[in-house]
């Protein structure tokens, strides 16, 4: 397949999946945002972005899903917002949590890649969070994306699962880890049972189309990229909430990182 098809697929995959996320969540995302201030955003990240000075901060969020994090930041004081999704169903969640919000933020529907260059140099912050960059299949031309949206001396923030966790399937048992993949993935991983994160309840789903970028890529294409790392940590909490079970146990891997990099200014 080439990237047009995978991403084509995965557009259908996720909007088809909205409506299982929209019948576990939404209703409860909907009545927090009607109350001022709301976040959903976990104390470690909440700390990391009030460090930032987000008050005031013009912000982008790649691969936003239903906004609900970027209203979070702009309820932290964030100044424009913009938020940006493959899935087009997911970017009218967003919409509509934003309404019920009477927040102000910009929702586009739009494959990353195609993103339109009026908004080149726009902002200070580019926020990607958990389950973003695995659906990129091109992390290099994602990152070169990423310096465009930044203005001088702008950061990118990512809160992701940690990579070392693509090797691991949780045991059936609900303590240990199945070591099932390589590390280093070339090409995707076609999956179709289903993208219902919240209930993990497998239905007949469209396929679609995942990927690996090791820790190494990531770091050294923002290094490429004149980014200079300002914040790296591993953490031992797991945001995917896939192996969540797991987290109590002894020996874990690091389950979860941030990460915060600094765009040069042009000199």
């Amino acid at each position: 397949m080439d990237r047009k098809d995978i991403v084509e697929a995965n557009r259908a995959a996720w909007n088809e999946a909205e409506p299982y996320h929209r019948r576990a969540k939404f209703e409860e995302l909907e009545e927090g945002f009607r109350t001022p201030g709301f976040s959903c955003l976990d104390a470690l990240e909440t700390k990391l972005l009030l460090g930032l000075g987000i008050e005031g901060k013009d912000v982008i969020q790649l691969c936003c899903n239903n906004g609900r994090e970027l209203l979070s930041i702009k309820n932290l004081g964030a100044r424009r917002c913009v938020g940006v999704d493959l899935a087009d169903a997911f970017v009218a969640q967003a919409r509509e949590l934003a309404r019920a919000g009477r927040i102000d933020a910009e929702f586009v529907a739009s494959d990353v890649y195609a993103l339109p260059a009026s908004y080149d140099g726009g902002f200070d912050l580019v926020y990607v969070t958990i389950g973003a960059i695995c659906w990129l299949p091109d992390l290099g031309q994602f990152l070169d994306l990423t310096k465009r949206l930044l203005r001088p001396c702008g950061r990118f923030f990512l809160y992701d699962q940690h990579p070392v966790l693509w090797v691991f399937d949780p045991a059936p048992e609900g303590d240990g880890f199945l070591f099932n993949y390589p590390y280093f993935m070339e090409g995707p991983i076609k999956e179709s049972g289903g993208l219902d994160y919240w209930t993990r309840k497998p239905y007949e789903a469209r396929p679609n189309f995942a990927f690996q970028h090791t820790l190494g890529a990531i770091l050294q294409g923002l290094i490429d990229r004149g980014f200079r790392l300002e914040h790296f940590a591993e953490h031992p909490h797991d945001i995917s909430t896939r192996f969540t079970a797991q987290e109590k146990r002894p020996n874990n891997p690091p389950m979860s990182m941030t990460l915060i990099a600094r765009s040069e200014a042009k000199r």
